[in-house]
C-alpha cells in the first residue's frame, strides 16, 4: 500500500506515524482470547440448532443424551426460568423478540433449541447426535418476493411479514416535472461477516455476581444485557474482554447463546465456555446488507441533477434486530455528498426465515454509498455524460459545508472537490480514456473500466459517551483506561500517542487497560467509527486537566507560583518558566512526593466525552479493472482512493482501516454472497464455498489522506473505520460496468463473479 497524507504536524506525535504497540504480544502469541482463558474445571456449552428453515417443534427428546458419558447437562426452554431477553425498540412489533433457545417454533437454519454441558467438546457433540426433534414443516419465506406476497407469515399473530417502515416524512416526489428521470432496482446482497474469532463466551459465578469473559465490542453492553437478563445490579456482573479476532459489527451486541451462559454454569456449578465452529457461526453469527433498493434520480439534460428517491427495502432474516436501523442509515446519508434539492425515501423491513441481521461495517452506509453512486452513474449514461463530469457538477461545493442533508444530517467540513481532482489526477484520468478508446477501437477481448465513487460516511453515530481517565503510578508511569473495546483499530497505540503528546512520557511507558468493568467503570461500543472522536477526546481531555493537576502539584516542590511552571514536553519536566537548566521535577519525583505524603500516591483525572455531533468524513476512489469478455473474469488493475477524516492521530493506523475496508468492499462488490436455496438451507456455510478473497487477491492500493478537522470534537477527528466498504463497492462495480458500457450494458448487481458477468455480456440481443 502507498500512501501520502497532507496536512500533517510533523512537530508532534499527532499525526506521526508511531508503530503499532499492541501487535508484539499477538505476534508472540501471549494472547488472551476467551478460548485460551484458564478456567478449572470448566465445561462445554454446544448448541443444538435448528436443520429446519420454518417448523414448528412437535417434541424434543433428550431422555438419551442426559445420560451419555460425559453429559453434565441438558437444557431446552421448557427448563429455563429466566426473565425475557432485552426488549426490542419500541417501534417494533411485540412478540418479534428472538428467544434464549427455541419452544414452539424455529425460524432459520442455525437456531439454537437445546443447549448441551459437557465435559469435553467430543461428548457434547456425541450427546448431539442422541438428541430426538420432530419438527412439523412449514412452508419456509425465503427472499424479498416471497416476505411480501405474505402468504406464510413468520409471526403468526402479525398481519404480515413486514415488521417497520420509516420514512424522511419530505413527501412523494412528483417525477413528471422533470427533464430526465432513470429508475433502477439495485441489490445489495446478504453477507457473512467472518471474522477470524467466532463467537465465543466462558461464564462462571463468584458467589452472587456473572464473571463472563467475552468476545465483543464493548464490555460494559453485555454487562447491562446480562444483568437485564439475571434481574441483578449491573455492579453484579463483571465483564471481561482483552484480545477480539475481529468484529466487523457482529459482535456489537451478546447472542442469545451468550446470554444464556451464566444460568447454564449456575444449573452445573462450574464454569462454563462455548466455542462455535466455523460452520456454526456462519448461520448464527449476524449477517447484514441484504437490501433490494428501487431508486429514482432526475434531473436536466445538462447534467444537472434535481430529485432523488428511494425505496428501500432490507430482508432482516428471521428476527427483526438490526434490520430496520440499517435501511434507516441508508436512508439518512442520501444524497450522498450531492447537491440534490429534493430527496425522498421509504424503508421497509420484512423477515424471512434465514439469519438475522447485525450491524456490519458501515452499518447501512455502505449500501447508500452504492445505492447514489449507481444511480449517479446510470443518470450519467442516460444523458451521455462521462460520470466523472456529472460529478464535478454536482458535488457540494466547500463554501456550502457545514450543510444539512434531507435527513438532517450536518455534513460538518471538508472539500469534495478536491478530494475528487486529487483522486483523478492520480489515476491519470484522461490518459486512462485513451487507452480504453484504443482497446475497444481494436476490439479486444479484454476491456478496460474504470469506476469512480465519491461518497459520504456518518461516524460517531452511535448514542451515548465515552469515558477515559489517566492516573499516575508510583514510578512515574501513566495508566490509561478507556471504555472503549479495541478489536483490531488499534487504540493502544493512539490513546499512547495522545497521551505522549500531552505529557511528554514515552509511549512505552503508558499503559492503555480497557474491557474490565470492574476496573474501568463506564464505557460504550466501539463501533460506528466514533472511537477517536469519543473515547480519543475523553483521554485527551482527561490528560489536559491531569496535566494542570500535576502543574499545581509541581509548583509546590519547586516553591513556585503555579501560573510560572511549564511542562517540557521532550525532557517530560515540569520547571519555572525562563530557567530550564535550574530544578525541575519529573512524573517520577512527582509519584515518589505522592507516595511520601499522606495521600494516596496514585492520582489522576476521569472525563466522559459526547460531542458536538455525528461527523461526517469523506473520500474520492477509482478503480481500474480487466474484464475478459470472454470468460466474465474481472481483473482489478489500480486503486486509488483519497479520503478525509479531519485530522488524523495516526496515518500509517489510518491507512491500515482504509486497506481493511477496501478489502472488504472490493470482496463484496467481486466474490462474496450467502445463498439460501428454496428451502431455507444454507448453500455457502463454510470457507469452501463462501468465497473470501486473500491477499493473493488483493493489489497495492494508492491511499491518500486529506485533512478538514471537525469543529465536533476537540481533536478534531472523524472516523475511517469504515470508508473503505463504503467507497469500495460501487468503485469496483461502476469499472466493470464501464468497461462493459460500449456493449450497451447499464447495470450488474454484485458479487459480480465471472458467471454473472458471463450471463450479461452474453444475454444481450
Amino acid at each position: 500500500m502507498t500512501a501520502t497524507v497532507d496536512g500533517s504536524s510533523p512537530n508532534t506525535l499527532f499525526g506521526t506515524s508511531v508503530r503499532r504497540v499492541e501487535d508484539p504480544h499477538l505476534l508472540r502469541g501471549e494472547t488472551s482470547f476467551v478460548a485460551n482463558v484458564p478456567l478449572d474445571g470448566a465445561l462445554v456449552v454446544h448448541y443444538v440448532t435448528s436443520i429446519e428453515a420454518h417448523a414448528r417443534i412437535a417434541d424434543i427428546n433428550v431422555s438419551e443424551a442426559l445420560v451419555s458419558p460425559g453429559v453434565v447437562d441438558v437444557v431446552t426452554a421448557a427448563d429455563i426460568d429466566l426473565g425475557p431477553p432485552p426488549p426490542l425498540p419500541p417501534d417494533y412489533p411485540e412478540g418479534t423478540a428472538r428467544p434464549y433457545l427455541a419452544h414452539d417454533i424455529v425460524r432459520y437454519v442455525g437456531q439454537p433449541i437445546v443447549a448441551i454441558v459437557a465435559e469435553n467438546e467430543a461428548a457434547a457433540a456425541d450427546a448431539a447426535e442422541l438428541i430426538e426433534i420432530n419438527y412439523e414443516p412449514l412452508p419456509p419465506v425465503i427472499g424479498f418476493d416471497a416476505a411480501l406476497a405474505n402468504e406464510t407469515r413468520l409471526f403468526e399473530h402479525l398481519d404480515s411479514n413486514l415488521v417497520h417502515t420509516a420514512t424522511n416524512g419530505n413527501g412523494a416526489i412528483d417525477f413528471s416535472v422533470y427533464e430526465v428521470v432513470v429508475e433502477a432496482v439495485i441489490e445489495n446482497q446478504r453477507l457473512a461477516p467472518c471474522p477470524i474469532e467466532t463467537r465465543v463466551a466462558a461464564c462462571y459465578w463468584d458467589g452472587d455476581r456473572i464473571v463472563q469473559y467475552a468476545s465483543c465490542q464493548g464490555a460494559h453492553i453485555v454487562q447491562k444485557m446480562l444483568a437485564y437478563c439475571y434481574g441483578l445490579e449491573p455492579s453484579s456482573v463483571r465483564v471481561i474482554t482483552s484480545d477480539v479476532g475481529g468484529s466487523f459489527g457482529a459482535k456489537g451486541r451478546p447472542y442469545s447463546e451468550d446470554l444464556l451462559l451464566p444460568f447454564l454454569s449456575r444449573r452445573s456449578g462450574r464454569p462454563v465456555r462455548w466455542t462455535p465452529s466455523r460452520s456454526q457461526d456462519m448461520v448464527g453469527l449476524g449477517h447484514s446488507r441484504a437490501q433490494r433498493n428501487t431508486i429514482r434520480i432526475a434531473g436536466d439534460r445538462d447534467g444537472t441533477l434535481r430529485a432523488l428517491e428511494a425505496d428501500i427495502l432490507v430482508d432482516c432474516g428471521a428476527y427483526p434486530v438490526a434490520g430496520p436501523v440499517l435501511a434507516q442509515n441508508t436512508g439518512r446519508m442520501m444524497p450522498g455528498p450531492f447537491d440534490v434539492e429534493r430527496v425522498n425515501w421509504v424503508s421497509t423491513a420484512v423477515v424471512t426465515n434465514t439469519t438475522p441481521l447485525a450491524a456490519y461495517r458501515g452499518a447501512g452506509r455502505p449500501e447508500s454509498g452504492a445505492l447514489v453512486d449507481r444511480a449517479v452513474d446510470l443518470f450519467a449514461a442516460e444523458i451521455g455524460m462521462d460520470p466523472a463530469t456529472l460529478r464535478r457538477k454536482n458535488l457540494l461545493r466547500a463554501d456550502q459545508l457545514p450543510y444539512t442533508n434531507p435527513s438532517g444530517v450536518i455534513y460538518d467540513s471538508g472539500d469534495y472537490h478536491d478530494a475528487f481532482e486529487r483522486c483523478l489526477e492520480i489515476v491519470g484520468f484522461d490518459a486512462f480514456r485513451a487507452e480504453q478508446a484504443t482497446r475497444r477501437d481494436s476490439g479486444s477481448a479484454k476491456q478496460l473500466g474504470l469506476g469512480l465513487s465519491t461518497f459520504v460516511d456518518r461516524t460517531a453515530g452511535a448514542p451515548g459517551s465515552e469515558y477515559g481517565s489517566i492516573e499516575l503510578k508510583d514510578d512515574g508511569s501513566l495508566r490509561v483506561l478507556t471504555g472503549s473495546s479495541p478489536y483490531g483499530q488499534g487504540h493502544y497505540t493512539t490513546w499512547a500517542q495522545l497521551v505522549s503528546e500531552r505529557t511528554g512520557v514515552p509511549v512505552s511507558e503508558i499503559e492503555i487497560f480497557h474491557g474490565d468493568t470492574d476496573v474501568v467503570p463506564r464505557g460504550g461500543v466501539t463501533g460506528g467509527s466514533r472511537s477517536a472522536q469519543k473515547a480519543g477526546s475523553a483521554i485527551a481531555i482527561a490528560t489536559d486537566e491531569f496535566v494542570t493537576l500535576a502543574r499545581r502539584q509541581a509548583a509546590d516542590l519547586l516553591e513556585a507560583s503555579v501560573d510560572d511552571i511549564v511542562l517540557d514536553f521532550s525532557a517530560a519536566r515540569f520547571h519555572v518558566a525562563g530557567s530550564p537548566g535550574a530544578s525541575s521535577v519529573g512524573w517520577a519525583e512527582l509519584a515518589s512526593a505522592h507516595a511520601a505524603s499522606d495521600e494516596d500516591w496514585l492520582f489522576g483525572c476521569a472525563h466522559d466525552f459526547d460531542g458536538e455531533g455525528p461527523t461526517v468524513p469523506y473520500g474520492a476512489y477509482a478503480v481500474v479493472v480487466e474484464v475478459d469478455t470472454e470468460t466474465g473474469m474481472t481483473e482489478l488493475l489500480r486503486v486509488v482512493t483519497v479520503d478525509d477524516a479531519g485530522a488524523i492521530i495516526n496515518p500509517m493506523i489510518a491507512l491500515g482501516q482504509v486497506h481493511g475496508g477496501l478489502a472488504q468492499g472490493i470482496a463484496q462488490a467481486l466474490y462474496e454472497e450467502f445463498v439460501y436455496d428454496p428451502n431455507g438451507n444454507p448453500l455457502t456455510s463454510t470457507f469452501l464455498d463462501y468465497a473470501i478473497p486473500s491477499a493473493a487477491e488483493m493489489i497495492q492500493f494508492e491511499s491518500s489522506l486529506t485533512q478538514h478537522p471537525s469543529p465536533n470534537n476537540p481533536l478534531g477527528c472523524k472516523g475511517i473505520a469504515e470508508s473503505g466498504t463504503i467507497g469500495g463497492v460501487p468503485a469496483v462495480q461502476n469499472a466493470v460496468i464501464d468497461a462493459l458500457s460500449h456493449l450497451d450494458i447499464k447495470h450488474i448487481d454484485i458479487p459480480l463473479t465471472p458467471q454473472r458477468v458471463w450471463r450479461a455480456i452474453n444475454d444481450q440481443p
